[in-house]
């Protein structure tokens, strides 16, 4: 994965490794490295961040001709890749209060309803118990598909019938996990676009009356720069909290993961990986800047 972000900065090492280190000589090297970037992705604010801050730390390097240049520019992508990546833990935050309650927002085809029940035995593998409730009333087949990963957990699922009020189901889903005694409550809501008002309007009615204690936008990774302006986009209708991205092993690009967490300025909890319920891995930035910076820049 990132394979192309991989190839965009060696690209960038192989081209300045002989050149003096001056601003005039960096700078058409480094204009072709922000447009590489953004073909990657990478949001445009977070493309001239991450080049501008980059010049500042190259310019004026003392680096001797045919001196390996790679570990100055490695350490300069670390120290940069850093402040563009932010993580948090879940299981730490849901044992802060019981029951807890996650809404799932996002835009059809992610795999929302999938990655809510990865969520699910995340934390129950953590001694977390959980509950989902329906609030898809909207799609034909969200009932089945959510009550077929709750048969397999062994979850409970709170659901009403198709068409009923989904606040009314979420707000029956914390009950329940309140005279229960359950952790968490896991909210699945209908996928909408981000331009569907009525679907919005709906969402922040259930946001209203649960009042959740966080919000997940789940974006699809190879969507890219799609997905940052649909959390932007369902931001304004309800608070979100943390971001999950999804099909992160197939991102050969990888733009999303480092725009995302930079532009909205909220963590990224997880990045689904597969098909099954052990493929979602705690998001770690030091894990991107890995896969991104080893065997590209070190020799």
């Amino acid at each position: 994965m990132f394979e192309k972000l991989k190839s965009v900065f060696s690209n960038l090492v192989k081209e300045i490794s002989t050149k003096s280190l001056s601003e005039k000589d960096l700078e058409s090297s480094l204009w072709n490295f922000q447009l590489a970037l953004m073909e990657c992705d990478v949001a445009l604010p977070v493309a001239e961040q991450l080049t501008n801050r980059l010049k500042e730390n190259l310019v004026g390097t003392k680096v001797k001709r045919f001196e390996d240049i790679s570990p100055t520019v490695e350490s300069s992508f670390r120290e940069l890749l850093k402040e563009n990546l932010s993580s948090a833990e879940l299981a730490t935050m849901v044992k802060s209060k019981k029951p807890f309650t996650i809404m799932f927002v996002g835009v059809n085809g992610t795999g929302k309803t999938t990655t809510i029940a990865k969520v699910a035995r995340y934390l129950m593998d953590r001694g977390i118990s959980v509950i989902f409730a329906c609030s898809d009333t909207f799609r034909a087949g969200s009932e089945e598909q959510i009550e077929t990963h709750a048969d397999r957990l062994k979850v409970k699922v709170i659901k009403h019938k198709y068409g009923a009020d989904p606040a009314a189901v979420a707000y029956d889903a914390v009950s329940y996990a309140k005279s229960n005694n359950i952790d968490a409550v896991l909210i699945d809501t209908a996928g909408r676009m981000q331009t569907d008002k009525g679907l919005m309007d709906e969402l922040q009615k259930i946001y209203r009356v649960v009042k959740p204690d966080l919000t997940v936008f789940v974006g699809d990774s190879l969507t890219g720069n799609d997905a940052l302006q649909q959390v932007q986009d369902f931001n304004r209708y309800v608070p979100i909290d943390s971001v999950i991205l999804t099909k992160v092993d197939a991102d050969a690009k990888g733009g999303a993961a480092i725009s995302i967490s930079n532009v909205i300025k909220k963590p990224i909890l997880f990045l689904g990986v597969g098909q099954t319920y052990t493929d979602l891995i705690p998001f770690d930035p030091n894990w991107v800047i890995e896969n991104i910076l080893t065997k590209t820049l070190i020799k």
